[in-house]
């Protein structure tokens, strides 16, 4: 998951990125009266998505959310198992918080998320950190487990699920900068990359019904919002078809359809999306953007590794000459302003060091505008673990990675400055990090943009004209605004 992550810095590390995706996601005020819940989110898009379909669920149990975990009753962790950083990230947040337990008796600790899914025992038995473990497709069962652990009981539910997609829950928008907001629109994945977790701590892939999906951007357009991103591990898979005997007469939709029935919300409602696999992106889709002014001219496409070998022991299903055409056919749709993010992979199993320069020369031809850059981590459980010996040396890793982030600044800057002089129609989120003389916020192909504030207020659309940059930012001055 991309944007939202780090708005500030697009060229990650794996410590960077986990450190970035840390995030306490909390109302200002707890209702009087009330238990009062905590939330703090850790890892991708998905996880700030399920705790605010979380926070809907605990609301409705009389729970009132709070910033600051001193005053909590409830505390969750909404936990990431992508990496073993995160993982240990958790667990030392989890000793600071029992220590706070001991202060303040009666206080409930919970991990939510894919982390409570790989290592429940561990948690319960082994550490004995934790009062309440659930897994992504059992928040609604939260109250309930709830209950149990305010009586000394161990509250737990990971029980993966063939049908729960959460549609009939709207979720709070806790955290939010009124501006954009996160649509979940399926759940769990099929594929079996063999490095990734997922498909083991999120379960298999199911579709949400997609008026739900329009419904809920409807009514977050109603309520101010002006950019929804769609999320789902693999959104160019989404697939939803009426069940049988309901005597409806649509058909299936596909995420092409999906995407041009929510931009047709509003034209000024920005639609973004996230995750796509290059198996899976169809050139129907990439026309739908064209169709739309308001569908942005941004893709994250993972790519993972430059190598067809690497790639085939990944399991990604598909070649480096398939990446570069699927990269071809986004540039000659979409032109070459269109945004293109990537993941990418150093140090996988067997790695060569020829492999690893196909993996840099792939970045060239690419010509990536960022990109989430890691190490490989072992994860127990995958198919690499079982199948492959992680043979390549820390300090190699560390290398290729270093050298993966220096391609990607170079790649990054020079992106950049092909946009100075142009006119970027920028959606306003807020203040800049740095100045709150400066406001900040994203172009349509997602590149960050500060300007002076002037009169200028966030959810405004505002044309500006790019002055200067550096690899992450674009900065420049407002010529115009645009009428909302």
């Amino acid at each position: 998951m991309e944007h939202r992550i780090a708005d500030s810095l697009k060229i990650l590390t794996e410590a960077d990125k986990e450190a970035c995706e840390t995030v306490r996601i909390s109302e200002n005020e707890p209702l009087s009266g009330k238990k009062r819940l905590f939330i703090e989110s850790y890892g991708c898009q998905m996880n700030y998505s399920d705790s605010e379909i979380v926070a809907s669920v605990m609301r409705d149990a009389g729970f009132a959310t709070t910033s600051d975990v001193n005053n909590a009753d409830l505390i969750f962790l909404n936990t990431c198992a992508i990496r073993d950083n995160a993982e240990q990230k958790v667990r030392k947040r989890l000793k600071q918080l029992n220590l706070l337990k001991k202060q303040r008796p009666g206080t409930l600790i919970g991990i939510l998320g894919c982390m409570a899914e790989r290592v429940k025992a561990q948690l319960l038995d082994e550490e004995k950190m934790v009062d309440i473990v659930t897994g992504p497709d059992a928040y609604r069962d939260l109250p309930r487990l709830v209950d149990e652990a305010e009586t000394g009981q161990k509250g737990v539910n990971v029980f993966l699920s063939r049908e729960e997609t959460y549609a009939d829950i709207s979720p709070i928008r806790l955290n939010s900068n009124g501006v954009t907001a996160l649509i979940s629109i399926m759940r769990g994945c099929d594929n079996m990359c063999s490095f990734c977790v997922v498909p083991f701590t999120r379960g298999r892939e199911r579709s949400r019904d997609p008026y739900s999906i329009i419904k809920e951007a409807e009514d977050l357009f109603k309520e101010g919002y002006r950019e929804v991103t769609l999320l789902g591990q693999n959104v160019d898979s989404y697939k939803w078809q009426p069940e049988a005997g309901t005597g409806s007469n649509e058909g299936i939709v596909n995420f092409a359809r999906l995407l041009e029935l929510v931009a047709q919300v509003s034209p000024e409602l920005r639609v973004r999306f996230s995750t796509s696999h290059p198996k899976d992106i169809t050139d129907e889709v990439l026309y739908t953007i064209k169709k739309y002014d308001n569908i942005c001219k941004y893709i994250h496409l993972p790519a993972q590794s430059g190598n067809s070998r690497v790639l085939e022991l990944m399991n990604r299903t598909y070649t480096r000459e398939w990446y570069m055409e699927r990269i071809d056919s986004i540039r000659r749709i979409l032109g070459e302003d269109c945004g293109v993010s990537h993941d990418m992979i150093a140090g996988f199993c067997t790695e060569t060091e020829e492999e690893h320069q196909d993996s840099m020369s792939l970045m060239t031809y690419a010509n990536f505008d960022f990109g989430y850059m890691f190490a490989y981590s072992e994860r127990p459980g995958t198919l690499a673990a079982k199948k492959f010996k992680d043979d390549i040396p820390e300090d190699v890793k560390k290398r290729r990675l270093a050298e993966i982030i220096e391609v990607q600044q170079r790649i990054s800057l020079i992106r950049n400055q092909r946009m100075i002089g142009t006119i970027q129609k920028v959606l306003v989120e807020g203040p800049s990090k740095r100045s709150d003389n400066d406001l900040s916020g994203r172009s349509d192909n997602n590149k960050v943009v500060v300007f002076p504030r002037e009169n200028f207020r966030k959810g405004e659309y505002v044309d500006v004209l790019i002055t200067e940059c550096s690899p992450a930012t674009l900065k420049g001055k407002a010529v115009s605004e645009v009428a909302v």
